[in-house]
């Protein structure tokens, strides 16, 4: 049997619990059809990068899979049937990771330098050269000053 990682977006105006429905489903489809599932994320309501079928927002599902190309080909065909799909994409891999994937892990925002506020921390350019001082002469902006 071959590994596979299949994502799955989900229309956003179904709740989270039919959302998981629709993953156990699924898994049952690959099940009867003699394949497993290892590992099912779901990555939660979010915004998607146009809009699909007039929808913003997706609940996105991500599965890892152990199954034959037939049990995978009668799921696919089960989810362009489904009205609450929007996109799915399926993705032949080698091996399946073990950990959590690169969407569920936490983004470390420390290491990021700060935007903007904190210039003071920032070491001086050596290309500028110092502000020039206004001179404290005034020059005469108008001709009848100047007489």
């Amino acid at each position: 049997m071959a590994l596979y990682e299949h994502t799955f977006l989900a229309r956003q105006d179904i709740s989270a619990q039919q959302a998981e429905a629709l993953v156990e489903h699924f898994t049952a489809v690959l099940v009867d059809n003699g394949g497993t599932v290892s590992k099912v994320e779901n990555w939660g309501l979010r915004n998607s990068a146009y809009r699909i079928q007039k929808n913003r927002k997706a609940h996105y599902l991500h599965m890892n899979v152990d199954a034959p190309s037939a049990a995978l080909a009668e799921m696919e065909r089960q989810m362009r049937i489904h009205e609450d799909i929007l996109r799915y994409m399926t993705i032949r891999v080698e091996e399946l990771e073990d950990g959590p994937s690169a969407m569920m892990k936490k983004s470390d925002r420390d290491d990021r330098r700060p935007r903007g506020g904190d210039r003071d921390s920032r070491p001086p350019r050596e290309d500028r050269s110092p502000r020039k001082e206004a001179s404290s002469e005034a020059k005469p902006t108008s001709e009848s000053e100047s007489k």
